[in-house]
């Protein structure tokens, strides 16, 4: 499936790692020049390096995605440099901790939604308005979870903005279809990303669960991920919009 995504020019946030890095790897692979976003200005070089090393245009910008002034100017910089924009990854995320609903801190609260929830419509919305100004079509991806249509315990404020975000994405979707412009989101499982990790540091039991949650028995690759969402992104996938295509190893279907 080698280009996939030739001559198209990508952002992607949260790509300084995980998932992101993955997704930056895959499009440099299928053809893409890629704008590589993240707060990890360490993390995103690397990104960069690893892309360029296949073969791609890449460059790394910082961006806050919960800050409107941030991603405007990400889209412009992806403009600047690359002349357009035709599709994008919205997959900047945080965790939090985890506790129950009851216990759980207003300021963590609204910071995972502010990162998880505001920082992709703030993307959206920017995207969409360079794509209008192009009168071009475009595809948008967002990063949404198998907590955006099943409950997770003890993360409330990850749960709802994930919700969230597989609505976004079918509101958006609805609106500019007529437009040339696709929406959908992906919604993984456990993935094998220092996200994870992160979660998991210091609870064996809690990794062992996560390890053995789905049917198939393990955690997703990040590269699994990626891959869906450079199908998302590409022509072969021009009669989807508003999905929310569960990646998950079958999670959600039990």
């Amino acid at each position: 499936m080698a280009g996939l995504l030739k001559d198209k020019s990508a952002l992607i946030t949260g790509a300084g790692s995980g998932i992101g890095r993955a997704t930056a790897l895959v499009f440099a692979r299928e053809g893409a020049r890629v704008i590589v976003a993240d707060m990890a200005e360490e993390g995103g070089a690397h990104t960069v390096r690893l892309a360029r090393e296949a073969g791609a245009e890449a460059h790394f910008v910082k961006c806050d995605v919960s800050r409107a002034k941030d991603v405007d100017a990400l889209v412009a910089e992806a403009v600047k440099k690359f002349g357009r924009l035709d599709c994008a990854f919205n997959n900047a995320g945080i965790a939090g901790s985890q506790c129950k609903t009851a216990d759980y801190e207003e300021a963590e609260f609204d910071q995972i939604i502010a990162v998880d929830l505001k920082g992709v419509w703030l993307c959206i919305r920017a995207e969409i308005r360079q794509f209008l100004a192009q009168k071009s079509p475009g595809a948008i991806v967002n990063t949404a979870s198998a907590a955006g249509l099943v409950g997770a315990h003890s993360m409330p404020a990850y749960t709802a903005a994930k919700h969230g975000v597989v609505g976004l994405t079918k509101c958006a979707a609805l609106e500019y279809a007529r437009s040339g412009i696709r929406v959908n989101d992906v919604c993984p499982g456990v993935v094998d990303t220092p996200l994870v990790d992160g979660m998991v540091a210091g609870r064996p039991r809690l990794a062992a669960a996560l390890e053995a949650a789905g049917p198939i028995g393990r955690k997703a690759r990040p590269q699994e991920i990626a891959e869906a969402v450079a199908w998302l992104c590409s022509d072969g996938a021009s009669f989807v919009t508003g999905c929310s295509m569960t990646v998950d190893g079958a999670l959600t279907a039990q």
